[in-house]
């Protein structure tokens, strides 16, 4: 063979090769990459013409696509009761792309989970076209409604209801909120005047779910771990009686940490930990996180799930309660839920569902089952132990400390006579010109068999709107619950 035609017949083959080899890696192994690019305009456009699978409450659609004739796709994605159901399903939008559920439920709404593959495979074959499996959410129709009517308007606050021995999620409502079918339009100017609308909403991010997303202090809420690091270090038992000082410095500082000035802490010079639970006194707790120690307090802080990655299945930030680099100082200020501690609305309800579970924590889930377009059920999510927070006897001890705020302490305005709920409150201070604060409860009902754990937090209020409206609001969901 002449030299020259064998050179170009060498390179001729190589080529051929690399091409060959280009496009079954592409086909083979870097489709997913390519199909999840944002820039990969094609696969988001036959997704919508698609029948995409509903997101289910009750039994009945708060997300749903509909034939359209609008010209340009032949299906609309839906949302019923928008407002109420906002943060947790997201948007599906063209111009936005996907959040929330919409984002995490994305293959098996659009119907290329792999639990789908025989449905793809007969719609192939049948020539029909390929449709989503809509999903059931544990969430209380009924509970949701009530807990989003109920959040005044004009404020920064969620409110979330589980089942401590689940798990499952019935309830998680936030406000601010906004319509999600505004960011749903096919229009792309659309969409985007809708997106910046909502964006300029004070407090609102379409973004994030502020019961996962947010992070915040959580002042004296957190007293639940703190006591729990307290008993469990063998130091402090429900007889110790600990110094109760009206203000103490911080450690190497001339900065005070004082017990609330309306409160009655002030009575009791020297108290056991069932007063100071029940007042909610801050100044013991300098001497607790100095006596137990940092490691001890990041232990149950990760127990409890702090630092976790945790899946709903939307992705929950981990809150935090950075210990490697705390002085004495700031470990004080983290004990009663200031300083670098800053947790999620459903950190502190996990906090709840650890005391009503007798120390044990279900992982939060929000989805009941995942229904195939011929109904039958492919996925259905089974309670899963999340970790153990701490031991029967020690949440039992809690328990029972819990029930002094309710009867006798900060959380009286949340009683509903009937109903044995047991709860620990939260002030933390924002600090500037403002004085406001971010207003906790946190707690479980009833005592004997724990039925729900309710947290509900609203930030950046004044403090007679926070404590008020924050008792209000729990005993509004303690009613709704007991049917009082």
């Amino acid at each position: 063979m002449n030299q020259a035609i064998k050179r170009v017949w060498v390179a001729l083959t190589l080529l051929f090769v690399i091409c060959l080899g280009g496009l079954s890696y592409i086909q083979f192994f870097d489709a997913d990459q390519l199909t999840d690019n944002a820039l990969n305009k094609r696969q988001l456009y036959r997704e919508f013409d698609l029948p995409r699978g509903a997101i289910l409450v009750d039994g009945k659609p708060i997300a749903e696509s509909v034939p359209t004739d609008d010209g340009q796709f032949e299906y609309q994605r839906v949302y019923n009761d928008a407002e109420a159901y906002a943060h947790l399903t997201g948007y599906y939008s063209l111009a936005n792309g996907t959040t929330q559920l919409e984002s995490s439920l994305n293959d098996w709404l659009t119907g290329t989970s792999s639990d789908l593959l025989y449905d793809r495979l007969l719609a192939m074959f049948t020539g029909k076209k390929s449709e989503g499996a809509s999903v059931e959410l544990t969430i209380d129709g009924a509970l949701q409604k009530t807990a989003f009517n109920a959040i005044p308007d004009g404020v920064k606050a969620t409110i979330i209801v589980t089942d401590p021995k689940t798990g499952d999620i019935l309830a998680m409502a936030s406000k601010p909120s906004y319509d999600t079918n505004d960011l749903a339009v096919h229009s792309t100017s659309k969409a985007a005047q809708n997106l910046k609308k909502v964006s300029d909403i004070d407090g609102l991010s379409p973004y994030r779910n502020p019961a996962i997303n947010n992070l915040s202090f959580p002042g004296s809420s957190f007293k639940i771990l703190s006591t729990v690091a307290a008993l469990e270090s063998g130091k402090y038992d429900l007889d110790t009686v600990i110094n109760n000082p009206t203000s103490v410095n911080y450690p190497n500082s001339s900065t005070p940490m004082n017990n609330f000035g309306e409160g009655i802490c002030a009575r009791e010079p020297r108290a056991r930990l069932a007063f100071i639970f029940a007042q909610s006194c801050n100044t013991p707790f300098m001497e607790i996180s100095q006596t137990v120690g940092k490691e001890e307090f990041a232990d149950v802080a990760e127990r409890f799930g702090y630092g976790q990655q945790l899946s709903i299945p939307q992705n929950v930030v981990p809150s935090k309660f950075p210990t490697a680099e705390a002085d004495a100082a700031e470990l004080a200020r983290m004990a009663i839920g200031q300083g670098n501690n800053q947790v999620t609305p459903l950190q502190m309800n996990m906090a709840a569902m650890a005391i009503a579970n007798k120390g044990v924590i279900m992982k939060p889930n929000m989805i009941d089952k995942v229904i195939a377009p011929d109904l039958r059920v492919i996925e259905e999510p089974k309670p899963e132990k999340f970790s153990t927070a701490t031991s029967p006897e020690i949440a039992e001890q809690l328990a029972g400390l819990m029930e002094g705020p309710v009867k006798n302490g900060t959380a009286m305005n949340a009683a509903v006579p009937g109903v044995d709920f047991r709860a620990k409150t939260g002030t933390a201070q924002l600090g500037g010109e403002s004085n406001h604060v971010n207003s906790w409860m946190t707690g479980f009902a009833p005592a004997d068999d724990p039925q729900v754990a309710i947290t509900v937090t609203l930030q950046d209020v004044d403090y007679n709107t926070g404590h008020n409206t924050t008792g209000a609001l729990m005993k509004t969901m303690l009613k709704a619950v007991f049917n009082k």
